[in-house]
């Protein structure tokens, strides 16, 4: 369990990084530390988190939380690579929402539209449409990764 302290300290880094309307009112964090920092944050209204340094990102099986963010389409071809930790490349993006550079996306399957991965952006949405290759986001946390893994085998 995380001190109160702690606990403020994350939620300001949510309050810089995330929409308004996804930062939960809450008072209690446990983090469970998977390596040196990376950590799953977890609170029981729902609520649940991946730091990586001092990064905060939305853990990808919390769909509510996940729906709130902008998001790419991947072509199917990529799915195999981005679930192994690939970062995003432009020649799978198949779709764009509107998003800034060094902001959370999500990245999504074309077939299903279902969430494999959460990253940093590297540029903005307007810029990287214009691009022909080259790594659009950063991939910090996939389906099937440690985050994934722990998160599955908590009796939560």
């Amino acid at each position: 369990m995380l001190s109160k302290k702690e606990t403020s300290m994350i939620l300001e880094k949510l309050h810089a990084n995330w929409p308004d309307k996804t930062i939960p009112k809450i008072k209690n964090i446990k983090a469970y530390e998977i390596e040196k920092d990376k950590k799953l944050l977890v609170h029981e209204d729902n609520f649940t988190a991946v730091q990586i340094d001092e990064t905060i990102l939305p853990y990808l099986g919390n769909n509510n939380l996940v729906e709130l963010f902008p998001y790419v389409l991947i072509d199917m071809g990529a799915v195999k690579y981005i679930c192994n930790g690939a970062n995003i490349a432009r020649p799978g993006i198949i779709k764009f929402e509107s998003f800034l550079k060094n902001k959370i996306v999500i990245v999504k399957d074309k077939e299903h539209q279902k969430s494999l991965a959460v990253g940093i952006s590297l540029y903005d949405s307007e810029e990287a449409i214009e691009l022909s290759k080259g790594h659009i986001i950063n991939n910090m946390h996939y389906v099937g990764d440690k985050f994934w893994n722990l998160y599955k085998g908590l009796q939560i």
